[in-house]
């Protein structure tokens, strides 16, 4: 009797929240940690059925880098970097294309339809949804470019094709893939194509999972709410290194082209999703846009 009063309290809990949020976009770059073993892969797909079944319309991006990883050494495919940057030759494309697009793509798929709800999965290439250009790096030590194979960058998202899945009540489940004007597939980083989509569509949160608590301030402990130029102050004040700052400037990224608050968060915590969106204090670090006041 007590587990149900529990989460009877919980849903009226989340009541203002539900109704804040109803009818509004939520995007979810989805990776890394979150996606290492089934029960996480389940809690996940759990979250985004329940987003869905309260009104709110959820879209994820994911990611797969180790899975493609692992299927490079398995195909004995050599992994080539330059001054530190991957490079995605031809060969390498192909399997970016059947894992992203195939394997991975269809699990989220299969696992959000397993609970309830209605996923599609898409990849750039669908429609032209996501037009891509050849990244162009350069080299730190001499300026000129560097070659980094089928590397894109985002050139435009159309959000036309989300809105209509979002109209017959699907889950767009996006692969990070672009296409070129040639037709030719795009390798693309997934966080980078999470927040063109989020503000090609206007999303009202952006979330993006990782596998540390959120940012975290000079003496480790977790930063709950900053605001746009807080956080690029922590930037520039060197308190945000090492592989979040790339996160950080994603987010940046999406609030400066019009979406509304920016989440990262640790996909370990079970259902770290609903907390987060449902809970005064949520589970990781939340950015707002500078002159929105405090978030909720």
């Amino acid at each position: 009797m007590k587990d149900y009063i529990h989460k009877a309290e919980t849903l009226i809990e989340a009541l203002p929240y539900i109704r804040e949020f109803n009818g509004k976009t939520v995007l979810v770059k989805y990776g890394g940690a979150a996606m290492r073993d089934e029960e996480r892969m389940a809690s996940f797909a759990e979250d985004v059925v329940l987003l869905q079944y309260v009104g709110i319309h959820p879209v994820v991006v994911h990611g797969g880098g180790p899975q493609i990883d692992r299927m490079l050494e398995k195909l004995a495919i050599p992994t080539q970097r330059r001054e530190g940057l991957r490079v995605t030759s031809a060969a390498a494309m192909e399997v970016v294309e059947m894992v992203l697009g195939g394997t991975v793509n269809k699990k989220i798929v299969a696992l959000i339809n397993k609970f309830g709800g209605r996923a599609v999965g898409l990849c750039g290439k669908d429609g032209g949804f996501i037009r891509a250009r050849k990244s162009v790096a350069r080299s730190r030590a001499t300026g000129e470019p560097l070659d980094l194979g089928q590397v894109g960058d985002v050139e435009s998202v159309r959000p036309e094709i989300l809105r209509a899945l979002k109209k017959e009540g699907f889950v767009p489940v996006v692969a990070p893939i672009g296409v070129g004007p040639d037709g030719e597939a795009y390798n693309i980083n997934g966080d980078t194509v999470a927040a063109e989509v989020a503000a090609a569509i206007a999303a009202e949160k952006f979330i993006l999972l990782t596998d540390v608590a959120g940012v975290l301030d000079a003496g480790g402990k977790r930063i709950s709410t900053m605001s746009e130029a807080e956080a690029e102050g922590a930037i520039r004040d060197g308190v945000i290194t090492g592989g979040m700052i790339p996160k950080v400037e994603c987010g940046l990224t999406a609030l400066r082209k019009g979406v509304q608050k920016v989440h990262i968060l640790d996909g370990r915590i079970p259902h770290s999703v609903l907390l987060e969106i449902f809970t005064d204090a949520g589970v990781g670090t939340e950015i707002v846009r500078s002159g929105n006041g405090e978030a909720a």
